[in-house]
């Protein structure tokens, strides 16, 4: 068979990418109505305020850690420091997607109050659903488990809705975003913290409450003095 020639290859290979490009392009959603995240606490939302971005896995050992101090900070600078939880459900961890799945659905059927009780929950009994602890079990028997155990955090009234939840496209397509959405800033790992925008260093590694200090402090300290500069943190 007679081998195409360079100019031949070149032309077949741009043409090939062209459309596989097309055709993602077609393949991409439309942007998911809300942003993408949970909201933690009841006050509103100030715009001044330090953001702070906490993608984590409910299932993480890491995240696990990580929650404690980022909690201790929340309680510590109030109004003027908000956090927005972001899921990003590891592939390595054969239940994370599932336990994502449940708190998109709390969710959606409560305040964030209990979304957060649900991912303390998970947290702290999050052994239960380790790879090697579930390794017998079937998807179904975990999802159901986590059914029994979403009910106790929210209440009985709601098992029938949270049975139904798992049944429900959205739900599923709210994790998936997510997770893309976490691809799209370039998180791979958890716990990884972006404040204001910007990714803190050590991604997936748990930062205890003094660390926190250490980088919130100076940035209330800008709030009110001028000429200073203490964005070298991030640089």
């Amino acid at each position: 068979m007679k081998r195409p020639n360079l100019v031949t290859s070149l032309l077949q290979s741009t043409f090939l990418f062209f459309l596989l490009s097309v055709s993602i392009v077609y393949a991409q959603p439309l942007p998911p109505p809300k942003f993408d995240g949970f909201v933690y606490g009841k006050h509103r939302v100030d715009w001044d305020a330090i953001q702070i971005e906490a993608f984590l896995d409910p299932v993480c050992p890491d995240s696990r850690d990580a929650w404690p101090p980022l909690k201790q900070v929340l309680a510590l600078y109030g109004d003027r420091v908000w956090l927005l939880v972001h899921l990003l459900p590891l592939p390595y961890h054969d239940n994370a997607f599932v336990a994502s799945r449940a708190l998109h659905i709390v969710n959606g059927i409560s305040n964030h109050h209990y979304t957060f009780k649900l991912l303390e929950w998970f947290f702290k009994y999050q052994e239960k659903f380790y790879n090697a602890q579930t390794r017998n079990l079937t998807r179904t028997e975990v999802v159901n488990e986590i059914v029994k155990s979403a009910t106790q955090v929210v209440g009985s009234s709601y098992l029938g809705t949270l049975e139904s939840g798992f049944n429900d496209r959205k739900t599923d397509l709210k994790t998936r975003v997510s997770f893309k959405y976490s691809a799209a800033r370039g998180v791979y790992g958890t716990p990884t913290f972006f404040i204001n925008g910007f990714q803190l260093p050590d991604a997936g590694s748990p930062l205890d409450f003094n660390g926190w200090k250490t980088i919130i402090d100076p940035l209330i300290g800008n709030k009110t003095t001028k000429n200073s500069d203490n964005m070298h943190y991030f640089l």
